[in-house]
């Protein structure tokens, strides 16, 4: 949803800024997604529209089962948490974790790519595609991998709004559009 989307902007920025200034990109990147979590899941999610709980109770709550997914909070952990239940943005958390995730890739140049491939790539060809793509989009590539075997065979790379698909099924869709145009 854009709505959630935009709300979550200045969150997401404010997070990451406070972590990168005290070096914490990594902790607060674990944190933020414990509590995105936290918020999703339909049991606490309920508890979120309640008007019996208080902004304070809802943070603390969150906290508690963010903590007991052995993730260290501290005060600013649960301010965060609690400016957001006061400002009745908890529904918006899980937006924020996708921004902040990409502010933190930006800052360390680094991009999140998936690759879907008819058969499990093997140690050397990710290791190829990584360098291949590293030099492409200057960036440090992470690699997640899908194995589709509709696709045949070849792969699918998807890394932000960059698509190369080099899979046989496109390439036979492809051919049967040329053969229908001829």
């Amino acid at each position: 949803m854009a709505e959630l989307a935009t709300i979550a902007r200045p969150y997401a920025r404010a997070a990451f800024e406070y972590a990168r200034a005290g070096n914490a990109l990594g902790a607060w990147s674990k944190f933020l997604a414990a509590a995105g979590v936290a918020v999703a899941d339909p049991h606490l999610a309920g508890l979120i529209d309640d008007p019996a709980l208080s902004a304070d109770r809802l943070a603390d709550l969150i906290a508690s089962v963010v903590a007991a997914s052995r993730i260290k909070l501290g005060d600013p952990e649960k301010n965060f948490l609690k400016l957001v239940a006061e400002a009745h943005r908890l529904p918006a958390l899980p937006d924020v974790v996708i921004q902040y995730e990409q502010l933190k890739a930006d800052a360390e140049r680094a991009i999140d790519v998936e690759v879907a491939s008819a058969m499990a790539l093997t140690a050397t060809q990710k290791e190829r595609l990584s360098e291949a793509l590293a030099r492409r989009l200057n960036r440090t590539v992470r690699i997640k991998e899908t194995v589709d075997p509709e696709l045949l065979g070849g792969a699918v790379v998807r890394a932000g709004d960059l698509v190369i698909d080099g899979s046989l099924r496109s390439r036979v869709e492809q051919m049967g559009a040329q053969i229908a145009r001829d």
